[in-house]
């Protein structure tokens, strides 16, 4: 005796907007765009940067880039940018905060955690939490809390911080900023579906 199981697909994200009635290999050129498009964006925030006298952590627009890229792109394709904005960077690409390049310290963790950050933002996307901002904001601060979570554990090994310490130089003067990130990042993506006709009929959330 067989039986059939009929599986949902997964809603889409607005990255598969972009030729989506296309052949493969249009998307397959659409994905490897829209990649390096995401790490060139995070670069490009990333020289909004304002550096403060008692941490070698600076202020920038990275996280805002992270953020979108996760939830417009996808995981893997969220991930891949992310694996490129920090590979390139390393490899010598000035395009981490303040038009910098190679290893970038004790604030390297933040880079990692942006990696996991866009992937979880952009799994959570792939469940259609980005159509509302209710439900987008709650994945906006899970990409937060990850990207702290790298960061902080970096910055206190690098730098032999204990926790006040660690919170001091890695937290405390971001998360303001970083909150405001989170909830400009939840209201642009359902107005981004209302501009891309939000009851797309490929859609199985329409």
């Amino acid at each position: 005796m067989s039986s059939v199981v009929i599986t949902r697909p997964r809603p889409l994200v607005l990255g598969d907007l972009i030729a989506l009635h296309r052949s493969r290999a249009a998307q397959a050129v659409r994905d490897v765009l829209l990649v390096v498009g995401a790490a060139g964006f995070v670069g490009a925030l990333a020289q909004i940067s304002i550096h403060l006298s008692f941490t070698p952590v600076p202020i920038t627009g990275q996280t805002l880039g992270v953020l979108l890229a996760g939830t417009a792109l996808g995981w893997r394709r969220a991930a891949a940018s992310m694996a490129l904005y920090a590979v390139a960077g390393v490899a010598g690409l000035p395009w981490f905060a303040g038009g910098t390049s190679g290893y970038a310290g004790a604030s390297f963790g933040y880079i990692i955690g942006f990696f996991f950050a866009a992937a979880a933002c952009g799994y959570l996307a792939e469940r259609g939490v980005d159509r509302s901002v209710l439900r987008s904001l709650p994945a906006m601060i899970v990409g937060e809390i990850i990207i702290y979570a790298f960061g902080l554990t970096w910055l206190a090994l690098d730098l032999h911080l204990g926790a006040g310490a660690t919170l001091t130089a890695g937290f405390t003067p971001f998360v303001a900023g970083d909150a405001i990130k989170a909830g400009i990042a939840a209201g642009l993506l359902p107005v981004a579906w209302r501009l891309a006709g939000h009851r797309h009929k490929d859609d199985p959330q329409a």
